[in-house]
């Protein structure tokens, strides 16, 4: 048995240099998550804040109109469609299929942080902004220096989550024929006709992504509280 693992383990990553899918899969997959992760926290912090001062202080009514109806379209359909919509429509001119899915999935990623910091800027005692003015800061300044760090440490958990969810919802830019680490793995059970070996490591590699994030995150959630620049638990 153990000589028969040996020989699929050849079969599938050391015969033809196979392992090279799983490898430049995987950066497919990183390039693609943390450029979209980016790309999606500057479009939700865009929209929070334009729906958060149009919920407290009636401001940017067409923007907030503009704003909710990106967060309905983008949240009530499936990001597979979105992703085809993207490739096939939006973007049908564009050679880089790496830029198109960063596109797409920023564009989805964007809407879901939208409403998680636009839940973390309301839940902020409203006096902060108005002591903020009273110093003589203009409401952008106000929001970005004092109300906006405090909203990101007290949804640092939530905005984590969203990543790894990104980071997982990846493995569908197969649909695109981008060879990331999803799509090597089936390349490599394409050719090699061995299905257990090549799925089982790329849900591997997977599941070491999410936990080297998650170990990340949680050291940073640590370093905040240490350092008393956590709100929510200095508050508690």
């Amino acid at each position: 048995m153990f000589q028969s693992f040996i020989d699929d383990v050849s079969l599938c990553f050391v015969k033809n240099g196979r392992w090279e899918y799983l490898w430049q899969g995987l950066g497919v997959t990183l390039e693609v998550a943390l450029a979209a992760i980016a790309l999606g926290l500057a479009i939700g912090f865009l929209v929070a804040v334009i729906r958060a001062t149009h919920d407290k202080y009636g401001r940017f009514p067409i923007l907030n109109i503009l704003a909710k109806t990106y967060l309905t379209v983008i949240r009530g359909t499936p990001m597979v469609v979105q992703l085809l919509i993207t490739y096939y429509i939006i973007l049908r001119s564009v050679d880089s299929k790496v830029l198109i899915a960063i596109l797409a999935f920023g564009m989805n990623s964007g809407a879901y942080q939208a409403e998680i910091i636009r839940a973390g800027i309301v839940s902020l005692d409203a006096g902060q902004m108005e002591a903020a003015r009273a110093l003589g800061l203009s409401y952008w300044r106000a929001m970005t220096r004092i109300i906006l760090p405090q909203a990101v440490r007290n949804i640092l958990p939530a905005l984590g989550n969203e990543f790894i969810v990104l980071m997982k919802d990846t493995s569908i830019v197969g649909y695109i024929a981008l060879i990331d680490l999803a799509k090597g793995g089936d390349i490599i059970r394409s050719q090699t006709y061995s299905v257990y070996l090549p799925y089982l490591t790329v849900a591997g590699i997977y599941l070491v992504l999410v936990m080297t994030f998650t170990w990340l995150l949680g050291k940073l959630e640590r370093h905040l509280r240490s350092t008393g620049a956590d709100p929510v638990h200095n508050n508690s």
